[in-house]
């Protein structure tokens, strides 16, 4: 699987679990340890680890475990990091505390791409 299909992949798995205001930066050029960034949160500290920890397994399932998975069990800022892709999950209030959309301003960002399995059952996708 390559990096953009990752990326996507990633995305969709953590809208599944209702992941508010997803954003993929291509940070490729600008960053030395990842090729993208997600960015999203979560309303509640619940809902930040449901995210990161359903988006965790089923990246596992599919034998793309993550490198590391921190602030899971805080659920204030949780990662994932699987190599080439980065999720990063805050509770709402710490999303634009942090506004790591803000230390890649010029980077381009990826139109996350309709799930037709999502649009199939019901659930909710960009």
């Amino acid at each position: 699987m390559n990096t953009l299909d990752k990326a996507q992949r990633v995305a969709q798995l953590a809208l599944e679990k209702n992941a508010v205001d997803l954003v993929l930066l291509n940070v490729t050029n600008l960053c030395s340890y990842t090729d993208v960034v997600a960015v999203c949160h979560g309303r509640s500290t619940r809902q930040v680890q449901a995210i990161i920890q359903y988006v965790a397994q089923e990246m596992k399932h599919a034998k793309m475990p993550g490198l590391t998975i921190e602030g899971a069990a805080e659920g204030l800022w949780a990662l994932a990091d699987f190599g080439d892709v980065v999720l990063h999950v805050f509770h709402e209030p710490l999303r634009g505390y942090y506004d790591l959309e803000g230390i890649w301003p010029e980077a381009p960002r990826i139109t996350v791409a309709e799930d037709p399995r999502g649009a199939a059952d019901g659930r909710r996708s960009t």
